[in-house]
């Protein structure tokens, strides 16, 4: 009898001691990939927002990103500029996600599908970012890649990546490269361009070389 009325009360002990084990807050990479991802399927209009004389061909330009490709490691995002009345969909910026972060890379191709001579270069995330904005320097792939090519004003490039998720209110995505003097390039260098994402616009035709993409 007395074990059969202790039973109980131990049990009781045990689940007033009980406290539940919070869940680990989501890293910042994950709930930007998170805030990206929820644009996968759509389409948003944007625009030049900086002015170095090097983009003048952009300023004012019709332009369109496309979120096109998404998977738990890779999401691709075609960006498509009108340039003297013809479509320019040659580049398309892809994410991918490694044992030590994000990465950025930029597949340009020709018309054709074939790729350029410049292309796959981007660079790693160095450290965790935020939630809404990730940076990812130059990798090592690239910088040998710029020599080889003769660009060598790009071995210190820096792109920049904001999105805030879908539903967001003042959404926007955007994307910035950016070297300074201070970081080594013989002289600054600012691109950025910025898009609606309260506004998603039907999809754009696929960027060259990715046609059969999503495709059995």
């Amino acid at each position: 009898m007395i074990a059969t009325r202790t039973a109980p009360l131990t049990l009781f002990a045990m689940a007033g001691c009980y406290q539940p084990v919070d869940e680990p807050a989501p890293e910042p990479q994950d709930m930007f990939w998170q805030a990206l991802s929820s644009h996968c399927g759509k389409a948003y209009v944007g625009e030049l927002v900086s002015n170095d004389t090097a983009d003048t061909d952009f300023a004012g330009a019709p332009m369109v990103m496309h979120v096109a490709e998404c998977s738990d490691d890779r999401i691709e995002v075609p960006f498509h500029v009108e340039l003297d009345g013809e479509w320019d969909r040659s580049r398309t910026w892809v994410f991918t996600r490694t044992n030590a972060g994000l990465r950025l890379k930029h597949d340009h191709r020709h018309e054709d599908g074939e790729p350029d001579a410049v292309t796959m270069y981007g660079g790693d995330t160095a450290d965790e970012g935020t939630a809404r904005i990730q940076a990812f320097p130059v990798d090592r792939e690239s910088i040998d890649l710029f020599e080889r090519e003769g660009l060598a004003a790009s071995v210190t490039n820096i792109w920049t990546v904001e999105v805030d998720p879908a539903g967001a209110a003042d959404g926007i995505f955007a994307y910035q490269l950016q070297r300074t003097v201070e970081g080594g390039a013989p002289e600054p260098r600012f691109f950025r361009v910025e898009f609606d994402v309260t506004r998603p616009v039907d999809a754009p035709p696929p960027a060259w070389g990715h046609e059969s993409a999503g495709k059995s």
